[in-house]
């Protein structure tokens, strides 16, 4: 069931009149007519637009005004009835005499600061109001999930809070910020300018995990995709370095959208890795119980006041994750959000438009949600099977990405992780080449916005599905 947005205007039938000043709308047109570029400058800062305005003359005489402006030419009381009047709307305005007593009845155009703010307020309590009424409408379509509905109508009000906050700082601010963060990173003596990933051959090229970035991992299946981003948000929720062997910094909170796997086994698979206990043998029974036992809750204590937060909802709406992870940073504050995957996310607004116009909404998304939230956000992809065909090793390229270009496009970061002993040991029997060593993983990040691009090699345990840094790591760029 479709239905049609609805705007307040002055014809809009209503129980009740919209909240809306006749008084300032006047006096704000009498100084566009008394003194247009300071009254025009003054209406930009504070976002005036013809909508602004409730009474419909009023919309079409700033429109008018605005037009004029625009084009340079000078703006008055002869000028805009004279527009008007080629353009056949002088006498739906009320005529030369409505524009004259607009002029006389403007106090002081010193003042039309004051008459914006009046104005402003009005048009946004009017846009609230439109937001609920949507939203109610929505309700009563019979097709519409209430998360949808829940998640965008959020997303309204938050756009119409976003307009109160001047997000055009001054030069020497944002200079001056800019400079406090270098300096910030030439402190460290590790040189990272965002989180530490725990890994050390990881953050010499991407330099942390940065605010506001998009980070895809993206990898074949059993490629260990999954293990490395816990690993990672492990690694951050604890403040220490991969395997939990040092604390480099206080804990930080993180959120965690597991779309496949449940919580239970997310902490399962946390726990027996940081015991160093296989989660498979485990399950079977053939493992000693009473040291098992002992690892497990060793590891239990450690993870316990972690703060992470898991969300295991399967088949999200992009809307809805926003909505959720919205929530998660105002409640706990998280610091970083991990997506496990993006190939199990969906798009209603894009639903039944194919795939790829769907996944193109999807990243363009979550590229935006690191942007709001201003948090690093690592998003886990698959890789299309063209890796299984190029070499004996899979190695995976960029264009390898699933179903739309647009993930590279909106990341910052990509990086494709792989393990070749994964391929060529599967044919080490037909060459009669000897096996590779079936620890080494390679994550080359292919992308890096801001950083360095290269090859940076790790060490997988798949018993424990725990990676570390290996002593040496490949080439950067």
């Amino acid at each position: 069931m479709a239905y049609k947005k609805k705007t307040f205007t002055e014809e809009r039938p209503a129980l009740r009149v919209p909240p809306y000043s006749a008084e300032a709308e006047q006096a704000v047109l009498g100084a566009i007519l008394l003194d247009a570029p300071r009254a025009m400058e003054i209406c930009a800062e504070a976002d005036v637009i013809a909508d602004s305005f409730w009474i419909s003359a009023n919309r079409t005489i700033f429109e008018t005004a605005w037009r004029l402006y625009g084009s340079g030419k000078p703006v008055d009381v002869v000028t805009v009835s004279e527009e008007l009047r080629v353009r056949g709307e002088l006498d739906v305005v009320g005529g030369v005499a409505a524009l004259e007593r607009m002029v006389e009845a403007t106090p002081a155009v010193a003042h039309a600061d004051y008459y914006t703010s009046i104005l402003r307020e009005k048009h946004l309590l009017r846009r609230v109001i439109s937001v609920a009424e949507n939203a109610q409408e929505k309700c009563y379509a019979p097709d519409r999930s209430v998360q949808l509905i829940v998640s965008e109508t959020e997303q309204e009000v938050l756009a119409i809070s976003d307009t109160q906050k001047d997000r055009i700082l001054p030069w020497k601010d944002s200079v001056q910020q800019t400079i406090g963060k270098i300096e910030s990173v030439l402190q460290r003596k590790d040189g990272i300018n965002g989180i530490s990933s725990g890994f050390r051959n990881l953050d010499e090229r991407l330099r942390g995990l940065r605010n506001a970035e998009m980070i895809v991992l993206a990898a074949r299946p059993s490629m260990g995709k999954t293990s490395l981003a816990m690993n990672i948000c492990e690694n951050v929720a604890l403040g220490t370095n991969a395997g939990g062997k040092a604390r480099l910094r206080e804990p930080l909170p993180v959120g965690i959208f597991s779309c496949e796997m449940s919580t239970d086994a997310l902490i399962s698979r946390m726990l027996c890795s940081r015991a160093r206990v296989s989660l498979q043998r485990v399950m079977a029974g053939l493992v000693n119980k009473a040291d098992a036992t002992m690892q497990l809750t060793r590891a239990a204590s450690d993870l316990m006041n972690a703060p992470i937060y898991v969300d295991d909802t399967g088949g999200l709406d992009v809307m809805d994750l926003r909505a959720r992870a919205r929530r998660m940073k105002k409640k706990h504050g998280i610091r970083l959000i991990m997506i496990d995957y993006l190939q199990l996310l969906n798009s209603r607004e894009y639903a039944g438009q194919g795939r790829q116009l769907e996944t193109v909404n999807i990243s363009a998304n979550i590229k935006a949600m690191a942007k709001e939230l201003d948090v690093p956000v690592i998003v886990l992809s698959q890789l299309s099977r063209a890796p299984e065909n190029r070499d004996k090793e899979g190695t995976p390229r960029i264009s390898d990405l699933r179903d739309s270009g647009a993930i590279e496009q909106d990341a910052d970061v990509v990086m494709l992780l792989w393990r070749p002993s994964y391929y060529a040991n599967k044919l080490k029997d037909q060459t009669g080449q000897p096996p590779v060593d079936d620890t080494i993983a390679k994550v080359d990040i292919g992308k890096n916005r801001n950083g360095a691009t290269g090859v940076a090699e790790l060490l997988f345990e798949s018993e424990f599905t725990q990676f570390s840094d290996a002593m040496s790591s490949s080439r950067s760029e």
